[in-house]
């Protein structure tokens, strides 16, 4: 992952905030959706349906069929991560896992990491559409 925190630190000069495209079809987003905003974060998260018109005018370069499958996340500056790259992000931002995002990002551990977060995106494709309800319910807060 290329995110990583600057001297001033809490994203400070670097990243002003991030918008994270995110399936809204899909329960398990809907539910990393309601976590994420739940959370303290040191760089604001702005969440827009992926492959929405919305997304569309304010990305119009990015493959948004691509967002739909990937999460995709874009900083204030224009850089773009997807997968990894974006769930990595997406803790980095978080400022009770900040630090495990920078370690997750790490050689030693990114292998194992995209292993989880592939697990994670098959179960995804499993259940975009289908109507589980909410996955997570107050007590994941």
């Amino acid at each position: 992952m290329t995110v990583s925190p600057d001297p001033a630190g809490h994203g400070a000069g670097r990243i002003g905030f991030f918008t994270v495209l995110y399936d809204e079809g899909c329960p398990i987003c809907r539910t990393a959706h309601r976590w994420l905003e739940s959370r303290a974060q040191l760089v604001p998260l702005a969440f827009v349906a992926a492959g929405s018109a919305e997304a569309r005018a304010r990305f119009p370069g990015l493959d948004h069929t691509a967002t739909l499958r990937d999460l995709t996340v874009i900083s204030d500056q224009g850089e773009v991560y997807a997968d990894d790259g974006a769930w990595l992000a997406c803790l980095w931002t978080l400022a009770d896992y900040r630090g495990m995002a920078e370690r997750l990002g790490t050689p030693a551990l990114l292998p194992a990491a995209r292993k989880f977060i592939r697990a994670a995106s098959a179960v995804r494709r499993q259940t975009r559409g289908a109507d589980y309800g909410d996955v997570c319910d107050d007590t994941c807060r």
